[in-house]
């Protein structure tokens, strides 16, 4: 805590930043602020924009942008009085602040990521990093009085369970990353940029579904001729656009909407499965792609786990149980500062978390 902020009672500033697969954030919250101001967005130096080169000199360049967005952001009029910085990555990590894996990030196989310390030795500020769902599962923590798991779909696929005042997930990482568990055991399963085959994240996130609609309108040449796509598209299936397809989706085209419903059984799937294992009744929706889609996501998303059903519960029940999350794209950026507002007096300032 700094000493201005003891002595006037005033309310302690952040900077934020919020590194995704597609776009890197970074803003100012106050303490019990309800949003960021002065966002900056910037194009993510990874995956998204150089799929040609290797996992270990993507997590570079990551990390050297990363850092440089924060030292020129901390050194700027928005960023003045900044008390710490907080971070949320788009992948797993320890309690410690390693990161372990970027897959949207730098897909495959790269060195364990120490960012805390590394961010710590550069911006000479106190450091919190954590994963990005965690982060953003505690800006709904105080409105939600129930036990509840916050999935986002995005470039990727990722969740947390939130309960009793903490995240459900080991020190070591573990937990929490629900876009790698394998729902498709085929060995010519579509591919995850994790290097693995078959995961939730390949076959129902944003880029997953894009692929499949590129597939479906190869497949299908007249059903595409019929769907607006292919008006923005230019009648090639390689120009869908993920910003295209919600737009679709939202007018209820026929090819958009059965391809969707397609992609969203082994979401479907995912759902039943943490129902059935720990009862969670409360599931919020966030990320680019379900935002974008809207409330058809889950209504959609509901068809889907009424056809499967969940032990013990009504049709209506089970649909009551999935809603959207705010429709703003700040909520990393809000549960970080939350995060910070309530690690840094336990931590002395600097830290990590899974």
């Amino acid at each position: 805590m700094t000493v201005s902020s003891v002595a006037t009672g005033a309310p302690r500033a952040y900077v934020v930043a919020d590194l995704g697969g597609t776009t890197l954030r970074i803003g100012r919250m106050s303490e019990g602020a309800g949003s960021a101001t002065s966002v900056r967005r910037v194009a993510t130096e990874g995956l998204g924009r150089y799929r040609e080169l290797p996992a270990q000199t993507l997590q570079d360049r990551v990390v050297e942008q990363l850092t440089r967005e924060l030292e020129t952001y901390l050194g700027s009029p928005e960023g003045a009085g900044a008390s710490a910085v907080g971070v949320s990555f788009a992948g797993p990590m320890t309690k410690d602040g390693t990161v372990l894996a970027g897959p949207t990030l730098w897909g495959g196989t790269a060195a364990p990521l120490p960012i805390v310390d590394i961010l710590t030795r550069r911006l000479g500020v106190p450091v919190v990093v954590a994963n990005d769902i965690t982060a953003a599962a505690w800006r709904y923590a105080s409105a939600e009085p129930d036990p509840f798991c916050l999935i986002t779909v995005s470039s990727g696929i990722g969740h947390k369970v939130f309960r009793n005042g903490e995240v459900l997930i080991s020190d070591s990482g573990h937990g929490g990353e629900i876009g790698h568990w394998r729902v498709d055991p085929g060995e010519d399963a579509v591919p995850c940029e994790c290097g693995g085959r078959g995961h939730l994240g390949a076959m129902a996130s944003g880029r997953g579904v894009l692929l499949a609609a590129r597939r479906a309108a190869v497949a299908d040449p007249e059903g595409f001729c019929r769907s607006v796509l292919a008006g923005p598209a230019g009648g090639d299936p390689a120009g869908i656009t993920n910003e295209d397809l919600a737009r679709a989706i939202r007018a209820d085209d026929a090819f958009a909407t059965r391809v969707l419903r397609t992609c969203l059984v082994p979401l479907a799937l995912a759902v039943n499965c943490v129902f059935t294992a720990i009862g969670i009744r409360r599931y919020l929706f966030i990320g680019g792609f379900a935002v974008a889609v809207g409330p058809r996501f889950v209504t959609l998303l509901g068809d889907e786990l009424t056809k499967l059903g969940c032990f013990g519960l009504t049709d209506e029940e089970i649909r009551d149980m999935l809603s959207l999350g705010a429709t703003d794209d700040d909520h990393c950026l809000i549960g970080m500062a939350r995060m910070l507002a309530r690690t840094l007096p336990a931590t002395a300032g600097t830290g990590g978390g899974a």
